[in-house]
């Protein structure tokens, strides 16, 4: 990779990371406060969000049926995410240990705080819990495969991929064979932590 295109994307990551504690900040600021797991809110805030609720009979009553249709389907992937996340966590245990990487963490990644919202009735909490979980193992996996790309095999692909990992961009350049071995160890290295 040329020093520029590396410039460039450090440059990215770089504001991606200012970007995202600005938004961060800006949300919190005048709604609420995280205490440890608990997120506290100001009290108008929590007297509004009782009053915006919606009770089960009315929110039954103004759901669709193609939804109620779909539940089985989507409440049924949570077995394969159970066990995804269990391997993930097995694997990462294990191969991670032996090949001494940097361990993900797995709460940085799996977040459930919305059931937290006092405008969400049971039904609705439930669903962001689910799909927190869900999209958080999503990530964990992300960030474990990624690293164990960058351990085996950190080489792009001849053909242009869509949503590729952050780590992707540092991989060597297809093709590109001379001092591939020293490269990978190098790359192995920065795996440590």
């Amino acid at each position: 990779m040329s020093e520029r295109i590396r410039s460039l994307v450090q440059q990215i990551h770089t504001l991606e990371e200012e970007l995202h504690a600005v938004l961060h900040e800006q949300e919190g600021k005048a709604l609420y406060e995280i205490e440890g797991r608990r997120v506290r809110f100001e009290g108008f805030v929590r007297e509004a969000h009782k009053r915006l609720k919606t009770d089960l009979l009315p929110w039954f009553r103004a759901s669709s049926l193609r939804n109620a249709l779909s539940a089985p389907f989507i409440y049924g992937i949570v077995f394969p995410i159970l066990l995804y996340d269990l391997s993930l966590t097995i694997f990462q245990a294990i191969c991670f240990r032996l090949y001494r990487i940097e361990r993900v963490e797995r709460s940085k990644y799996i977040l459930i705080d919305r059931h937290q919202l006092g405008y969400l009735n049971i039904i609705e909490r439930l669903h962001c819990a689910y799909c927190g979980y869900a999209n958080g193992v999503i990530s964990y996996g992300r960030e474990i495969t990624a690293r164990t790309e960058q351990y085996w095999c950190p080489i792009k692909h001849a053909r242009k991929v869509l949503g590729t990992h952050r780590r992707y961009a540092y991989f060597l350049d297809y093709g590109v064979a001379e001092g591939y071995q020293e490269k990978l160890e190098q790359y192995r290295r920065r795996l440590r932590g």
